[in-house]
């Protein structure tokens, strides 16, 4: 999710997820870690700074962030995620993503497209999620376009993705925005998505592994470790299958 870091040049919010937006937004991630200085966490691995000491962000960072994703509801998640996350960091939505998963069905595509005025009202009385009301209702009619698409959201979105590229060195290397992502907010607005500007776009490919963008002198390979293979969640059963699930 990319998931993705705060990602306004003009706002300063600690905590985000993704080493470009801790160089766009100018903020620090959790705890004493300067920008662009490799955070050595107690078990003594480099990883990228924006990961901070808070062991949700840790495993997020470890386990997730920049893998390769699939399945059409997982990857509905991480734009709805992402969405939700402008504004706040991203480890607020970390600890909300619990919430979130029960509030939306799971983020099954086909269940969130049925969800009517009074689920909006029930979601804007849960505390547990960002109560917006803009982004509640975007989601929905989010989840109503991916549902009615001529193709799978997974295919969508994984057709714009770049060739490998070598990581960046630095956080000053990770860009903002990319012509891929200006290209893929395009055509997601083409067909009627909202709140996924080329920013959002890029962070979603960050979160979702089409780009790698772990810095150089990280510990995190392109491929994950074999701790990472027992993680599972109820939106990602049908990793790689590219079949939306039910």
């Amino acid at each position: 999710m990319g998931a993705g870091p705060p990602r306004r040049p003009h706002r300063r919010t600690a905590g985000a997820a993704g080493p470009g937006a801790q160089r766009r937004c100018g903020g620090r991630p959790p705890g004493r870690t300067r920008i662009g200085q490799p955070l050595t966490a107690p078990d003594t691995l480099i990883r990228c700074p924006w990961a901070g000491p808070d062991e949700l962000y840790l495993r997020y960072h470890d386990t997730e962030w920049g893998r390769e994703l699939h399945g059409d509801d997982a990857m509905f998640e991480r734009l709805c995620l992402e969405a939700f996350q402008s504004g706040l960091s991203w480890i607020t939505i970390l600890r909300k993503r619990p919430a979130f998963r029960a509030a939306f069905a799971g983020f099954a595509i086909e269940r969130v497209a049925e969800f009517g005025d009074d689920d909006v009202a029930r979601l804007l009385a849960d505390s547990g999620i960002v109560r917006n009301r803009s982004k509640i209702e975007a989601a929905i009619a989010n989840a109503r376009v991916a549902r009615d698409l001529d193709i799978g959201l997974d295919d969508l979105l994984w057709s714009f993705a770049p060739e490998p590229r070598p990581r960046p060195r630095t956080v000053a290397d990770v860009p903002a925005t990319t012509p891929e992502s200006v290209a893929l907010a395009k055509e997601l607005k083409r067909r009627g998505f909202r709140f996924v500007g080329p920013t959002t776009a890029y962070a979603l490919m960050q979160a979702t592994g089409m780009v790698d963008d772990h810095l150089a002198d990280c510990w995190v390979e392109s491929d994950p470790p074999d701790t990472a293979t027992a993680i599972t969640f109820r939106t990602q059963v049908s990793v790689h299958s590219g079949d939306r699930e039910e």
